[in-house]
């Protein structure tokens, strides 16, 4: 689905509005898009943010445009979380005993990757991404299907690629993936108060690169809001790792958590984690990026083993 072709490094930066250099076409992802006849297992998110915190957690402050922000991209935010109460999507299905939540919310910590951590996790999805990209400004690659984002269609870049891959990835590189969807993992299970070892990662998971150039099909539109739960089904636990900082790499694309009577909002920052559960509680959405490119990764969970996936494995 229209997806940018060309290279997905840092190449060609630009200064952002007001001074300052912001990081040229190549893009990160929000949460808000839903990939319809993309490759098999393959549903867009828009950019999210996850990962809740550990102990005593602060309130949200600030407000900025008549919405709340949760987490500006100039502080430092170690552990915040808001809890909400749950909607009623986590009873019309099975319960998992540890997992299903009970306690609903949405969380937001820049403890958990470091910021070093995630430039290294950046430039496996530039790298990654050089090898295609989408013709509108949205672009995914998920290295769990291989699904790529190539002109208005997608790729399984292990096939479509071969031996190539070797020269792209590391084994270091899939080490450091991980490694840091353990730590996620494990910080929403102490957050929500479940087990970790309940918790089955679900497709899909994938970065995600966005810049502001026209959308060219409606896989590009990842700004519409939408309920993780309801779009993919699986989905019991969200979270997003930013990639790149909002105000310096890009401009707009923030997070935005649709309130009734307000919205909430997190900005991203280069190793923060969002986190939230993925029922109507938590109904979200994408800014339209307006410069620069956004880099994130949306890592999702379920409680359901039927739909769990593993890591991926470079071979």
């Amino acid at each position: 689905a229209g997806w940018r072709r060309g290279g997905g490094g840092r190449g060609g930066e630009r200064r952002r509005p007001g001074g300052g250099k912001g990081r040229a076409p190549g893009t990160a992802t929000g949460r808000g898009w839903a990939l319809r006849g993309a490759a098999p297992g393959v549903a867009l998110l828009g950019s999210a943010v996850l990962v809740g915190g550990l102990l005593g957690w602060s309130l949200p402050g600030g407000r900025q445009g008549g919405a709340e922000v949760l987490a500006r991209g100039s502080e430092a935010v170690r552990d915040r979380f808001v809890e909400v109460a749950c909607s009623g999507d986590y009873g019309a299905g099975r319960r998992f005993e540890g997992c299903t939540p009970r306690k609903c919310g949405r969380g937001v910590t820049d403890t958990v990757i470091t910021r070093e951590e995630a430039e290294r996790i950046r430039r496996i999805a530039e790298r990654g991404l050089s090898l295609g990209g989408s013709d509108g400004g949205a672009s995914i690659l998920d290295l769990h299907s291989g699904a790529l984002s190539l002109g208005k269609h997608f790729v399984n870049l292990y096939r479509y690629f071969g031996d190539k891959i070797q020269d792209i990835f590391t084994e270091e590189d899939f080490a450091l993936y991980r490694d840091v969807r353990r730590r996620i993992q494990e910080k929403i299970a102490q957050v929500f108060g479940i087990s970790s070892s309940a918790m089955y990662l679900t497709k899909p998971t994938f970065f995600s690169r966005i810049n502001s150039s026209e959308a060219k099909t409606t896989h590009d539109e990842y700004w519409h809001p939408h309920i993780d739960k309801v779009t993919y089904g699986s989905f019991d636990y969200t979270s997003l790792l930013y990639l790149s900082d909002y105000a310096e790499d890009f401009g707009g694309g923030r997070f935005v958590f649709m309130d009734e009577g307000s919205n909430k909002t997190i900005e991203p920052r280069a190793g923060r984690v969002s986190f939230f559960t993925s029922g109507s509680e938590n109904l979200h959405r994408v800014e339209k990026v307006r410069w620069g490119t956004r880099y994130a990764i949306t890592i999702s969970f379920t409680c359901n083993p039927d739909h769990g996936i593993g890591d991926p494995v470079l071979t």
